[in-house]
């Protein structure tokens, strides 16, 4: 009797595993979202938003590269000019000039002074197995000692880094789509103003061409005046203490580096190379001359607010081109936009 009952039981346990119905249910749909979810993660693609930002982080990735390239070029050139000035400097102290305004800027006479000295330094120094020492070195006219000779070695050296390192910019100016569609046709603008245009400027931040004149310091200040760094035209500006804190403090609205290169190199290139914003300099200052609200102001007064003008008028078309290369709306300037006057070029 027991061994029937157990056969009974084991019967009836073998009958009841094929039931387990709910288990299997449970596998298959675990199974089911595991493969729909891996569908999900392969199939998945970024959204149009993720897409829009994708290309920015690239661009300023970018142009924070080239900002570094353009920014150290620069930097070197200015130490090649501190160097020089330095030289000729101690020339002038050699042969018993008195010091001057112009001593420490690189005028005509210093250039000229320089080249000169680079052709003794050549000659002094072109076939030497090695670095004469102080003991060893005969000077010449223009070159007299030791000392003088170390002073334009390291100008020597200074121009052939600054030269080198502009010359690294050639490959990313001219991959760069506005270099092909605008800048290279722009009459007075070469590799290196173009490098800096285009690590200075975000351009997708820029939406109107009076933005560009605000971010270069071209703008007008609440007082009527071109925009500078007097005391009147700073703005509070927020920032983190030391202790991490956040604290004001009045600082400029512009980018100075990008203000002294457009105002101070590019437009004096306008006027040089007689490039066709060069006629939206003249008319400016013709129309300043003739004017009585400004018969006060000085020659240069004048001569200084029609280059930025003329500035201006190539930021206009700068930033029309580039936004439309980049898809994005181009506005007008102000003086269309708002008070319906067109000037011409």
């Amino acid at each position: 009797m027991k061994k029937a009952s157990r056969n009974k039981k084991t019967a009836e346990g073998k009958r009841a595993k094929p039931c387990k119905k709910p288990v299997e249910e449970k596998r298959a749909v675990g199974n089911k979202e595991t493969i729909l979810a891996k569908r999900a993660t392969c199939d998945k693609k970024p959204s149009k938003a993720k897409r829009a930002v994708e290309p920015k982080k690239s661009d300023s990735t970018e142009r924070a590269k080239l900002r570094a390239i353009v920014r150290g070029a620069y930097d070197i050139q200015k130490l090649r000019m501190q160097s020089g000035i330095r030289i000729v400097a101690n020339w002038k102290a050699r042969m018993g000039k008195q010091p001057n305004e112009k001593d420490s800027q690189m005028d005509s006479e210093a250039k000229q002074l320089l080249a000169a000295m680079r052709i003794a330094y050549k000659r002094l120094t072109d076939g030497l197995a090695r670095w004469p020492r102080p003991t060893e070195f005969e000077g010449t006219e223009l070159i007299s000692d030791y000392t003088e000779l170390t002073l334009v070695d390291q100008y020597v050296r200074l121009v052939e880094a600054e030269e080198r390192q502009f010359k690294m910019l050639k490959h990313s100016i001219e991959s760069h789509p506005l270099w092909g569609a605008f800048l290279e046709g722009v009459k007075g603008i070469d590799r290196a103003m173009a490098g800096v245009i285009l690590s200075e400027i975000d351009i997708a931040k820029a939406r109107h061409p009076s933005s560009l004149w605000k971010y270069a310091g071209l703008d007008v200040a609440p007082n009527g005046a071109g925009r500078s760094r007097k005391a009147e035209h700073l703005v509070d500006v927020e920032y983190k203490d030391r202790n991490g804190k956040q604290a004001t403090r009045k600082g400029i609205t512009f980018n100075p580096f990008l203000k002294t290169k457009l105002v101070g190199v590019l437009g004096s290139c306008f006027l040089r190379c007689n490039s066709p914003y060069r006629e939206a300099y003249d008319n400016y200052r013709h129309r300043l001359e003739h004017s009585p609200a400004h018969q006060e102001k000085s020659k240069g007064h004048r001569h200084n607010m029609a280059i930025r003008y003329m500035v201006k008028m190539f930021l206009v078309d700068l930033h029309r081109v580039w936004r439309e290369l980049e898809g994005l709306p181009a506005g007008v300037p102000y003086q269309e936009a708002k008070l319906g006057h067109v000037h011409a070029a």
